[in-house]
């Protein structure tokens, strides 16, 4: 079991502002991680974006999922985390972070905020902590039922994607990817498997 990345965004009206975020990339090429905490950032946008205000969601492929809630006050918590991490245990973990975050970080902040003048570091310990999900008990026995809200569960990311819309199109166009991580992109036989998984994905878009 593996979590990767934690991150916290704000959905507005036009656009989804990251606030804060942790990374373990440890199992990746030393060379490649830049390029592979892009390629995990791009992916939250994308599914923040188009989730919808209140709801949760966990997007799939292969060996990967991306779990968000995007909470009715818009702000927003994602995990990706490898198919095996417990479902319940990461969108527990999503409504502890939201919440801490809620109170150390003042609401008027959110939508405009640059990344780097938020003053919130817990996610790293928490990333670290929850590797192990048996971490999570007591924090799940508190919170024995999440909340009435349905967790929707797609089967890939083209399932949330407007219709006509390509995940190479999105990376050819992003502002956020540098041109090293483009260019990763476009190589199939790239040995991290998270690059794999996103061209796994633009693959199925385009069939």
């Amino acid at each position: 079991m593996k979590l990767y990345c934690i991150a916290v965004l704000h959905k507005g009206e036009t656009k989804v502002n990251p606030l804060a975020s942790a990374h373990e990339l440890s199992s990746f090429g030393y060379f490649q991680r830049s390029s592979v905490k892009e390629f995990m950032d791009f992916t939250c946008k994308i599914v923040a974006e188009r989730t919808m205000v209140g709801s949760r969601a966990s997007v799939k492929e292969h060996e990967y999922i991306c779990h968000v809630y995007v909470r009715s006050d818009c702000l927003t918590g994602l995990v990706i985390a490898d198919h095996e991490y417990p479902q319940r245990v990461a969108h527990t973990l999503i409504n502890k972070v939201l919440e801490e975050f809620t109170g150390k970080v003042p609401k008027s902040q959110w939508p405009t905020a640059n990344q780097s003048r938020i003053v919130y570091g817990e996610l790293s310990g928490y990333l670290q902590k929850y590797q192990d999900p048996k971490q999570a008990d007591s924090m799940t026995k508190i919170q024995s039922e999440l909340d009435e809200t349905k967790i929707i569960l797609y089967d890939t990311i083209e399932k949330i994607l407007e219709r006509g819309e390509k995940l190479e199109d999105m990376v050819d166009k992003s502002d956020s990817l540098g041109k090293q991580a483009k260019a990763l992109f476009q190589v199939v036989s790239l040995p991290t498997s998270l690059i794999l998984f996103l061209k796994t994905w633009s693959s199925t878009l385009s069939e």
